[in-house]
């Protein structure tokens, strides 16, 4: 998440601009051609993550001198002018806002191999290039790692052969180099209204004032929790290129980024997360409060039918007349033009399933989810990691973050199935226990940490642990259990966690 950069995202106008420092420092060995292009500079676009690994590995292996200045106009600039769309990047944005996600694939198993085993899928879809450009990039990754095709993760294959043949042949028609989208012409400062769902803790809205600060932007933004929690946090932000917005947020002693994409209808999304553990965080949506009307959240978002629950509803707009679907009925304790709080009542015979919620001329789908019962329990995510650390170490331990969701079967009446309807986050009691008998012969469940009573898995300190065989670190391979009570049933979903060891080598695109 843009390492180099995050003190110093918003501020006054640089001496010497990005474009000027490409031309001096960037051109000495890029080569400008009749068209003003420099060589290998305009045969790639990639997001600001992307380009600041490419301007570290200028500086590291080919002694390229930035002071921190010229480092940062050097990666607005780039990433200002080459780019990519807000579009080019979904489905992968997951890796740019650290989703502690374990799932990373591409489009064909050929793909996910060749390239998954030692980085993320995402690295390489979150760049376009020429095609001989990545030809360039093939052949750099056997120059700068001479014993790729030998190691454990590439000799079961003829590494070398496929990727210079069905490897490339995907990379050049799938990533076609095009033309980089213009920069974002908007001023995003003003009073906006922003609502989410922080795993292990729960829903959230609030504000985020947003004022200019040189050709950055300086922040405040006031979350309320469902917990009844508040956090206060300032802080500096960017708006790179097309629409991605980076941040740099104080919480108290806690340091937070924030990533979001600039959506073409003028409102964010994405996701903010802790400096040092990525994995606690939450989902984060803002729209500017003279928006059109909008409902962002119902908290909470479902109902059991025959009972009466208070929901808060927040959004912008939120005027005119209160409208519910057939089988829900709710009065207004309090409401102003952001936020309502409404006393939901769901009839005994209330037809189960996701009904929409409108006031005025703000409405959401599947808002609220209705029930009788529920038919199954997952957690999210099913398959996820932890690191371990700390332990008089420079590296901190990664937590694993869980929820418990409910869910009721759809119409085809199975389970796990793609008509499934999801109720919502349900409050359970987590455990965790030996994944399978080889974790339990290494005693995984004793060392590699424990689960709390909110979902969040603390993994234990960084080894060598001498109670271990072999005096291993404490790592494990762990089933997390959350057993949740609905109505006189228990109800159980359990997901799949790996306790592995630290990540020594972290780069703004994993």
């Amino acid at each position: 998440m843009l390492t180099t950069t995050t003190t110093i995202l918003a501020g006054p106008a640089l001496a010497a601009t990005g474009e000027d420092i490409v031309a001096t420092v960037c051109g000495a060995c890029h080569a400008k051609n009749e068209n003003g292009e420099y060589s290998r500079i305009d045969t790639s676009r990639r997001t600001p993550e992307g380009w600041e690994m490419n301007l570290v590995r200028m500086m590291r292996n080919y002694g390229v001198q930035l002071d921190d200045d010229e480092f940062v106009a050097v990666l607005r600039h780039l990433s200002d002018t080459r780019g990519l769309s807000v579009e080019e990047t979904d489905g992968f944005r997951y890796i740019l806002e650290n989703e502690p996600v374990a799932n990373d694939h591409g489009p064909d198993q050929l793909m996910t191999d060749t390239c998954g085993r030692c980085h993320s899928y995402a690295r390489v879809a979150l760049q376009r290039r020429e095609g001989e450009d990545w030809l360039k990039l093939i052949n750099f990754h056997l120059g700068q790692f001479p014993s790729l095709e030998y190691q454990a993760l590439a000799r079961d294959r003829d590494w070398w052969g496929m990727a210079q043949t069905d490897v490339l042949d995907e990379l050049t028609e799938r990533y076609v180099l095009g033309e980089a989208p213009p920069p974002a012409e908007v001023d995003l400062s003003g009073e906006w209204r922003v609502a989410g769902h922080q795993p292990g803790r729960g829903a959230y809205d609030g504000t985020l004032a947003i004022s200019r600060d040189g050709d950055g932007y300086a922040l405040v933004e006031t979350l309320s929790f469902a917990d009844g929690g508040t956090e206060t946090r300032t802080g500096a932000a960017y708006l790179y290129g097309a629409g991605e917005w980076r941040a740099t947020l104080n919480a108290g002693d806690t340091e937070l980024r924030e990533v979001m994409a600039l959506r073409g209808d003028g409102s964010m999304d994405g996701r903010w997360f802790h400096a040092d553990q990525t994995a606690l965080g939450g989902r984060i949506q803002a729209v500017r409060m003279d928006a059109a009307p909008r409902i962002l959240s119902v908290v909470p978002d479902h109902i059991r039918a025959g009972e009466t629950v208070e929901m808060r509803v927040s959004g912008v707009g939120l005027d005119g007349d209160l409208v519910t679907p057939a089988g829900l009925s709710a009065e207004v304790v309090s409401r102003d033009a952001t936020g309502a709080v409404l006393r939901v009542t769901a009839a005994p015979d209330a037809a189960p399933g996701r009904v929409a919620l409108g006031i005025g001329e703000a409405a959401l789908d599947a808002a609220i989810g209705v029930y009788s019962q529920l038919d199954h329990v997952t957690v999210e995510p099913a398959l996820t990691y932890s690191r371990i650390g700390d332990n008089g170490g420079p590296i901190p331990r990664q937590p694993a973050v869980f929820d418990a969701v409910g869910w009721l079967n759809g119409p085809d009446g199975v389970s796990g199935t793609e008509d499934d309807i999801r109720i919502g986050v349900v409050r359970a009691e987590w455990s965790s226990d030996n994944f399978d008998e080889i974790a339990a012969a290494n005693e995984d469940a004793r060392f590699a940490g424990r689960i709390g009573e909110t979902g969040i898995f603390e993994p234990a300190e960084a080894g060598p642990n001498p109670e271990r065989v072999m005096s291993t670190n404490n790592a494990g391979h762990l089933s997390i259990t959350a057993k949740v009570r609905d109505g006189e049933r228990t109800l159980e979903g359990k997901a799949e966690l790996y306790a592995t060891v630290q990540r020594f080598v972290d780069t703004p695109i994993r």
